[in-house]
């Protein structure tokens, strides 16, 4: 007899939280205490019978297992979400399909959508995160926001803005290393991206060689797949982290990130930036010049506060 699946409730708190690497903003996102999502993710272990995180002081990981079943979770519930989108009959919503990357949409676009959803009441955003380069007319997307080379944006793209990298730390850790010049994070530990695509410019033996300084022996390392966990962790005062600007601007400003060498101490990836490219096909759609404009607005204002 076939085992019975986790219920749907146990399996949203647990991508939330894998995803925020927090139950209390796993709770925030789903309206339910931190208790709540503690107890939800407890008895999914216990069904599974095996740990899905590792609970430290101040911090919450993944384990191998819950690093797998996070992936398969996750992908399980967007196909859901664009089921239930695809035959929801809205007819006085129309829906807008959104694609980027994960760590885009988790820094950056996610915490603006609010702004876009209160001027367009009328326009439901789906919105897709994936790191593969998706095509635009098979996965029927709208609007994708890309990652890459300018050669590869696509036909007819619009850049958005490239990046920029320096360290960025919780204010509790700064003031507790004294980190004022980049020699100090030998006190450091050093939080490190080790995913796909490698990106040369994200590691730190690169930003100490166009800071024209030695790299120290730093005090530890962790190292992550996912960028947007490597934010995370940095957030939870688990070490130092190399932040992309714009994407943790808004962390900046709210002090939960702070760069402890000042926005000087920058090195720039020249070869990739961020394009929005519409399909054709939606092109003409007035929701998708709408969101087109969204974005352009945004960046610009950001540009101007920064």
């Amino acid at each position: 007899m076939a085992r019975a699946l986790p219920g749907l409730d146990l399996l949203k708190g647990f991508e939330a939280a894998a995803r925020h690497l927090s139950f209390t903003k796993a709770g925030g996102e789903l309206f339910l205490t931190q208790s709540a999502i503690s107890r939800q993710v407890q008895a999914l272990e216990e069904q599974l019978g095996v740990k899905l995180f590792q609970r430290r002081t101040r911090a919450l990981l993944l384990t191998d297992e819950g690093q797998r079943y996070y992936k398969a979770v996750r992908a399980a519930l967007d196909d859901l979400r664009a089921a239930t989108a695809s035959v929801r009959k809205d007819a006085g919503a129309a829906v807008l399909t959104v694609s980027t990357t994960v760590t885009f949409a988790s820094l950056w676009l996610v915490p603006q959508l609010a702004g876009f959803q209160s001027a367009q009441p009328g326009v439901q955003v789906r919105l897709v995160a994936e790191n593969r380069l998706q095509d635009l007319d098979r996965e029927r997307i709208d609007i994708a926001v890309r990652y890459c080379p300018p050669a590869i944006a696509g036909r007819g793209a619009t850049k958005l803005f490239g990046e920029r990298v320096l360290p960025v730390v919780s204010p509790r850790v700064a003031a507790r290393l004294k980190l004022e010049r980049p020699e100090d994070l030998a006190r450091a530990v050093l939080l490190e991206y080790d995913g796909v695509p490698h990106t040369v410019w994200l590691t730190w033996p690169v930003w100490f060689e166009t800071m024209k300084v030695p790299m120290p022996r730093p005090a530890g390392t962790l190292q992550f797949t996912q960028y947007h966990q490597i934010i995370q962790a940095a957030v939870a005062g688990q070490g130092v982290a190399l932040g992309r600007v714009p994407l943790v601007d808004q962390l900046l400003r709210a002090k939960e990130l702070v760069a402890p060498f000042g926005r000087t101490r920058t090195t720039a990836a020249e070869s990739r930036a961020y394009y929005v490219v519409v399909n054709p096909r939606a092109a003409g759609r007035p929701e998708a010049q709408a969101f087109v404009g969204w974005l352009q607005s945004v960046v610009a204002s950001e540009r101007a506060r920064r």
